[in-house]
């Protein structure tokens, strides 16, 4: 391939000789024991990989996409977008000077390789486990970790801070950020982008599009276009043209919107061009000899910069690369075993409600934010795509797209997890509660997520929908009441919301019919004495465990707001001690309203409330953050029997009365 080649391209082309011997290396399933990995065990710093011959680095890819397969693979996790990323991962570490140069990544999924170089490859066995490593950057977990994420579309905006910070201390390092094709359809990632251009800051801004369908335009043009348009020299002649035509009258204009139209034709960055960066590519974010020689042109370029980058997500994993989708993220691989029959997830009973009321009313209109499969929209979207709207990842949009089709007469039902309808918080109010709008939210991942840790958690949606005017906000305590409750908020005329949890439940039957609930009316579960629960929401089993451990009350709530008072004040009429349990914050969650009823009634019966505490609940397994927050079984009767105790102590009650529950 090399011959006839002249010197001085010829360490490119053994660069390229090497790349497409690596493109050739394919996986087909994940490892199960630890890979040799020789060059990867020599780098457990980013100054040790920059010491590596840059013809040693299409190895390292190599070896470093083999050691994410296995170590993924030991964990669980997200997959896709880490071994889309291998190459950029590599390049920016090996030419930035980390972490002094600031290298801010977008949404986390994609920066296990970036972790693996960074000091923690001997540690991702612990990923996502109870005291190990984050799912995501995090600030205190390394240096590198620049800027802890989660949610999609930050990266552009904290990458502009600390460019503004870097000049305004005076300071010369490099800032760049990495967001994904996805984070893109944020309007943040837009305004970030629209400031950065504004204040003419130096920063660079990566695009890694894993979106197949414009992998057309990556090629020897557009790679040719990218090594000019980057070069130094390119942005030296442009310059020195301007000062020049500056002084012909129109003549800088019409050379600008000449070079501007010509670019436009062959290159898909106008629209970053319009907005005042400066565009780079399409380029094949494989190719690391490219990767690196264009990077390398643009890091020390003044102003704000855009370097467009095709990446395949799974890239070398075979599996992978043919559904993205399905390996978004993995769970860790388990040993063969014989497998007792898998209960529908809470998405599922959503997903199949979704598709039997859209079936009997055809005003009902389903909308997500990008979570068509988390959310289980597919069998609606697939059987009713002109009433099916994915907003992409835009929050906000997604809520007022749904104040309008309210406005006119359709029942729109807003598919959302917990933690991200937080970014529409003022369209929730301010767009849909104000005005009284018929929208119904089904709320996924109320609760903690386990592994996945505090940015992902649903632990504060109870909160502050409460405090909303008129909006019914519903905790099913099991699958079915879930079904019930989604027919009786869609039914409901106004806003009103459902949250249930991640993952399965305690696999009741589930009716097929649509019936509602009547609005604000808990049930008794279980008749006991002394103590009542308040249980709201899924963590009903443990309470009913709890109960026959302490021959307790158990009453199933239902309802957050509105509360049932007259079954509250039943319970404090006719029980020595009120135990709220919920799988949210206690500050200001559905315990407070019990409180505040109470208080109103001026009943002065002792209250507990259990939920999560006031702080970040890190990863871990569901189970253990359950017990973490004395929400498991143990907690609950620890829990009542400590405030149990205080409660004789300073009465008549004989102790023995405290030992018999």
């Amino acid at each position: 391939m090399c011959d006839a080649i002249p010197v001085g391209l010829g360490v490119q082309c053994q660069l390229a000789d090497l790349a497409q011997t690596y493109y050739e290396h394919m996986f087909h399933e994940i490892p199960k024991t630890r890979p040799d990995t020789p060059l990867l065990n020599q780098v457990n710093d980013p100054k040790q990989l920059r010491a590596l011959n840059e013809s040693q680095l299409p190895e390292l890819a190599r070896e470093l996409r083999e050691y994410l397969l296995y170590s993924v693979g030991q964990t669980g996790g997200h997959f896709g977008a880490g071994l889309g990323v291998v190459e950029l991962t590599i390049a920016l570490h090996y030419l930035l000077d980390t972490p002094e140069d600031r290298l801010v990544w977008d949404v986390g999924h994609q920066t296990y390789p970036h972790k693996i170089l960074t000091g923690r490859r001997e540690l991702m066995p612990t990923l996502r486990q109870k005291d190990g490593l984050a799912a995501f950057p995090k600030r205190d977990e390394s240096p590198f970790d620049t800027f802890g994420v989660g949610h999609s579309s930050t990266s552009i905006s904290a990458a502009l801070g600390m460019a503004i910070a870097a000049a305004a201390k005076g300071e010369k390092r490099r800032t760049v950020a990495v967001i994904g094709d996805g984070a893109l359809t944020a309007g943040m990632a837009y305004e970030a982008m629209n400031h950065a251009a504004d204040l003419k800051a130096n920063m660079l801004v990566i695009l890694n599009d894993n979106d197949m369908s414009i992998s057309r335009s990556v090629g020897g043009l557009s790679n040719y276009l990218a090594k000019v348009l980057s070069s130094r020299t390119y942005h030296h002649i442009r310059e020195g043209s301007k000062k020049v035509l500056n002084v012909i009258p129109h003549a800088w204009e019409l050379a600008r919107r000449t070079e501007e139209h010509v670019k436009g034709m062959v290159i898909p960055g106008t629209l970053f061009e319009e907005m005042g960066f400066n565009y780079i590519g399409p380029i094949d974010g494989h190719d690391l000899p490219m990767l690196i020689h264009t990077l390398k042109n643009m890091m020390d370029l003044d102003g704000p910069h855009f370097l467009h980058v095709v990446t395949r997500k799974g890239k070398g994993f075979i599996p992978a690369e043919q559904d993205p989708i399905g390996y978004h993220a993995i769970t860790k691989l388990e040993p063969c075993a014989t497998k007792s029959p898998s209960k529908p997830k809470y998405a599922n009973v959503f997903g199949q409600w979704l598709y039997d009321m859209a079936s009997v009313d055809p005003r009902l209109m389903g909308i997500t934010p990008a979570m068509k499969e988390g959310s289980d929209l597919i069998r609606f979207a697939d059987h009713f795509p002109e009433r099916y709207f994915d907003a992409a990842i835009a929050e906000q949009h997604c809520v007022t797209l749904a104040a309008g089709m309210a406005c006119e007469g359709l029942k729109p039902v807003v598919a959302i997890y917990s933690t991200f309808l937080q970014r529409a918080y003022d369209q929730l109010i301010h767009d849909v509660a104000v005005q009284k709008l018929d929208v119904l939210f089904a709320i996924d991942r109320g609760g903690m997520v386990g592994e996945d840790g505090p940015t992902h958690g649903g632990c504060y949606d109870i909160a502050y929908l409460r405090c909303i005017p008129e909006m019914v906000v519903m905790t099913p305590g099991d699958e079915n009441e879930t079904r019930q409750l989604l027919c009786t908020g869609y039914l409901h005329n106004g806003p009103a919301s459902v949250r249930y949890p991640r993952g399965s439940g305690m696999g009741v039957e589930i009716c097929t019919d649509l019936e509602p609930l009547p609005i604000g009316k808990g049930e008794i579960r279980r008749h006991g004495s002394r103590v009542a629960l308040l249980v709201f929401g899924t963590v009903l089993g443990n309470a009913l465990a709890a109960a026959e451990v302490l021959d307790a009350t158990v009453a199933n709530m239902r309802f957050v707001k509105p509360l049932d008072e007259a079954l509250v004040k039943q319970l404090a009429d006719s029980h020595e001690l009120l135990v709220t349990i919920e799988e949210g914050c206690v500050a200001g969650g559905a315990g407070s309203g019990v409180m505040e009823y109470l208080q109103h009634q001026e009943m002065l019966v002792p209250v507990v409330s259990l939920g999560i505490p006031d702080t970040y609940i890190e990863a871990a397994s569901h189970q253990e953050q359950l017990a973490q927050c004395g929400l498991d079984k143990d907690g609950i009767v620890r829990s009542v029997r400590d405030r149990m105790r205080r409660i004789v102590a300073k009465s008549t009650i004989p102790d023995e009365a405290v030992t018999a529950i």
